[in-house]
């Protein structure tokens, strides 16, 4: 018997294989992250370090300042300025709310009503940005005068009344008291709410609304079960942004309030420009500082997304 084999079949000639890539091209993204890298650790991570070198320091201005490993600056700036700290949160906290409450109706309104005048109101949203923060706080101490159309007009709706029950306010005056300094804050960091909020809003697609009115949701129940979870990485993202700068700030307080309203920003100027007790004042940059990280950390966890716009 014989047996009859097939031919193999012609071999096709395969593709060369492509060349690895040169290590040159491999380093391209990390020359690109080197400015930014270099900027960090020049105008954030040196100065985060000598401060806190500072902080475990002392001596006077005059012997000079040197090491110690004094720990207890941390303590003592603490039991001494506590008050200030409370106040420099509960202000920020109650001008976070009013910017949600104020600026979430209006980044809706651009977001889904403004048409085409969308462009208009963002520019008046950002126009406060084209004068510098002190002098828009300024403005605020004419629009507070005492006898100005504002405060009268509070006092004719007897709001003054219960802004002074709730200890806001002191008699017939708004300058130089709590919700002066809560008004400027909300004022100046307004836009930091709303440009989150409008951003997020954006995002949802429109026919997740025309679904929810075709499943016979009203208005109210659409808001609360589509547009404001949806809406959240905004809220979150807005809040931060006003709520953080909001806490360390001095000027409006300085501006504003008065020794009764000073705030944690204040006490730190001060320790700085003028008691000129650098070990104190920045022990108590590192206090406010480790405050704010552990209540945002806290609120991020707690809101239940990390998704921040």
């Amino acid at each position: 018997m014989t047996t009859l084999t097939e031919a193999p079949p012609p071999l096709t000639p395969t593709a060369p294989e492509p060349a690895p890539p040169r290590r040159r091209g491999r380093l391209t993204p990390y020359w690109l992250l080197l400015p930014g890298l270099l900027w960090l650790v020049v105008f954030f991570a040196l100065p985060m370090i000598y401060q806190a070198s500072t902080s475990v320091q002392t001596g006077s201005l005059e012997q000079g300042y040197k090491v110690t490993w004094h720990f207890a600056t941390y303590w003592d700036a603490l039991t001494a300025y506590w008050p200030q700290f409370l106040r420099s949160v509960a202000y920020a906290a109650a001008a976070t709310v009013l910017c949600l409450l104020l600026g979430y109706p209006l980044a809706y309104l651009i977001a889904f009503r403004a048409g085409r005048w969308r462009n208009l109101i963002m520019v008046l949203v950002i126009a406060p940005f084209f004068t510098s923060f002190l002098i828009r706080t300024l403005a605020w101490k004419t629009i507070l005068a005492d006898g100005g159309p504002l405060v009268g007009a509070l006092n004719t709706l007897h709001v003054l009344d219960v802004t002074n029950w709730l200890g806001w306010t002191a008699g017939d005056r708004v300058l130089a008291t709590p919700l002066a300094v809560v008004c400027g804050l909300t004022y100046n960091f307004l836009p930091f709410m709303i440009l989150p909020l409008y951003t997020s809003l954006e995002r949802i697609d429109g026919r997740l609304h025309e679904a929810a009115g075709d499943l016979y949701a009203r208005p109210l129940t659409t808001f609360r079960k589509v547009t404001f979870p949806l809406s959240m990485p905004g809220v979150v993202s807005g809040t931060l942004l006003t709520f953080i700068p909001a806490t360390g700030d001095y000027v409006n307080a300085d501006l504003l309030g008065s020794t009764d309203t000073r705030m944690a920003g204040n006490v730190i100027q001060t320790q700085f420009l003028r008691v000129l007790d650098y070990p104190t004042a920045a022990a108590l940059s590192f206090i406010l500082m480790a405050a704010i990280l552990v209540m945002v950390t806290l609120y991020i966890r707690k809101s239940g997304t990390e998704d921040l716009v």
